[in-house]
């Protein structure tokens, strides 16, 4: 059986990951920061799936949860935080606090599980988002760690292919998730008018391509947009 872990994987994206992970077979693990209702409607949700409390954004976290794992054979790199700010208004605690977390976290993942793949193969898929390909206004410190997530995509692609390990990277467009719960359906609305598709997508649609890409061996260094057509 495939193993497969998934950071942020107790909500939204994360979760919907887990649940056809699950379906598809793989034996799934998910980290969680520290909702813990949140992890334990998960393990409601999805059967046989493991949940494991840690702070991507702290090594040491990371490192001890992914020594529980025996193997490892996909990493979904998708824990993530955001900030809705004016870049005069936001703090360089905030800043580095995002990029801690969305950048900081896939690094640390990616080094750990690295290290129970280069004597078998496996997959690295990273969720960035749409910003990270185009800039948000008001939301530099997430957009800046989203395009990172690309870069850093991109690098270790070619630094792991020797070891049969790829690495992709899907960007979500605008995604029913707790994270656009703040928009007021004005918003909602002035944003489906943008949106080419005329919606939302969903979390499934977004773990869809997740899929896609760790199953597929031959494609790496790869950036997949899911957005429904929003930015192209």
């Amino acid at each position: 059986m495939k193993r497969a872990l998934v950071t942020g994987g107790t909500r939204g994206i994360g979760l919907a990951v887990c649940a056809l992970l699950s379906g598809e077979g793989y034996a799934v693990t998910a980290l969680y920061g520290r909702d813990e209702r949140a992890a334990e409607i998960a393990r409601e949700k999805v059967a046989g799936l493991r949940t494991v409390r840690a702070d991507v954004s702290r090594e040491e976290e990371v490192c001890a949860a992914l020594a529980e794992l025996p193997s490892l054979d996909l990493l979904v790199n998708n824990a993530g935080v955001a900030l809705f700010k004016q870049v005069q208004d936001t703090t360089a605690e905030e800043w580095r606090r995002v990029n801690d977390v969305n950048a900081g976290g896939a690094f640390y993942c990616t080094k750990h599980a690295v290290k129970k793949m280069l004597d078998r193969g496996g997959a690295i898929v990273n969720v960035s988002s749409v910003w990270g390909e185009a800039g948000g206004s008001c939301e530099s410190a997430y957009s800046a760690s989203k395009g990172a997530l690309i870069a850093f995509t991109k690098a270790v692609a070619k630094e792991l292919a020797p070891s049969a390990i790829t690495v992709n990277c899907v960007c979500p467009g605008v995604i029913e998730t707790d994270m656009n719960a703040r928009l007021s359906a004005e918003e909602r609305a002035a944003l489906c008018e943008e949106i080419p598709l005329g919606r939302f997508g969903t979390g499934e649609e977004v773990a869809r391509a997740v899929l896609f890409l760790a199953e597929n061996r031959y494609i790496t260094g790869q950036i997949l947009s899911v957005n429904g057509g929003f930015y192209m």
